[in-house]
């Protein structure tokens, strides 16, 4: 199967202490954190990927322009959704929103990279080498 636009993926959580502002350090208040809204944007956009890539190869995030929109409490479900909307060879951008159970919080674009596993790790692990 090809990777091309219009695919789509999702993923969510329930807001627990974990995941506030406050327990990550990104805020000072007990309130969903923008750090899990963009890893769960994330999470959505390369898992809805990874069926369409070769074995050995997978994606890695290179950029991301988003907006946090709204507070969400703890305790309330929150899922984001991502759809492709752009392949360039290796390069993959995908629109990314983020809902509570009231209504959009977030929304932006992500960039990913298709990478080749092992030589991904190996360049990576090379910078330990004195």
């Amino acid at each position: 199967m090809p990777l091309e636009p219009g695919i789509k993926g999702s993923a969510g959580c329930t807001v627990t202490e974990k995941e506030t502002a406050k327990a990550l350090g990104s805020g000072g208040l007990d309130v969903f954190s923008t750090p899990i809204m963009v890893a769960l944007m994330e999470n959505a956009a390369l898992s809805s990927v990874r069926p369409y890539l070769d074995e050995g190869m997978d994606t890695v995030g290179t950029r991301l322009e988003i907006s946090h929109d709204s507070a969400t409490p703890v305790g309330m479900a929150v899922r984001a959704e991502s759809e492709l909307v752009e392949v360039d060879r290796r390069r993959l951008v995908f629109e990314v929103k983020a809902y509570d159970e009231k209504g959009l919080i977030g929304q932006g674009r992500h960039e990913r990279f298709i990478v080749g596993v092992e030589k991904f790790l190996a360049k990576t692990n090379a910078k330990l080498d004195k």
